[in-house]
């Protein structure tokens, strides 16, 4: 089974076809992102010739962005985090979206429908600084409201896959 996706790759629309094998690898590729392509190809039993074309592929479309590090903000001594929804003026947004680029303790900011206009996520060191940050997005000029969502326990983590 397989499944069509449409990707801009270089601004152009490309359609692609993604299939069972090319999820395995996905999958692999996001738990060990060092693994190498002989040891992937044992895992999704097609030569390492192939997995190694797959994977360009995937890399030239654009279904594999980038290849990173998942730190654990605590270890870096950030023990608050907060997934905050934020409301703002339509007329305001990008503004706004510019201003939070900007905060060193924006981790991730998203344009999102729903609920919230914005989610950004925010390490803080001390609640008192994770306070002090959402009272200055409140200040933004263009927020509406300042809906924090503070991270307590992490019960599943496995991202974009």
């Amino acid at each position: 089974m397989y499944f069509e996706l449409n990707v801009l790759v270089r601004r152009v629309a490309v359609r692609i076809r993604i299939d069972e094998i090319d999820k395995l690898i996905i999958r692999e590729l996001a738990r060990n992102s060092r693994i190498t392509f002989r040891d992937l190809a044992e895992i999704v039993k097609l030569t390492d010739v192939a997995v190694i074309k797959r994977v360009r592929k995937l890399e030239k479309t654009g279904v594999i962005r980038k290849y990173t590090v998942i730190v654990d903000p605590r270890s870096l001594g950030y023990e608050h985090v907060s997934f905050t929804g934020i409301n703002v003026k339509p007329e305001k947004l990008f503004d706004v979206v510019k201003a939070l680029e900007g905060m060193e303790c924006v981790k991730y900011l998203a344009l999102t429908g729903g609920d919230h206009d914005i989610l950004a996520v925010i390490w803080a060191t001390t609640r008192g600084e994770l306070e002090k940050v959402h009272r200055e997005i409140e200040k933004l000029d263009g927020v509406i409201a300042v809906y924090p969502m503070v991270l307590t326990n992490v019960v599943k983590d496995e991202l974009y896959v």
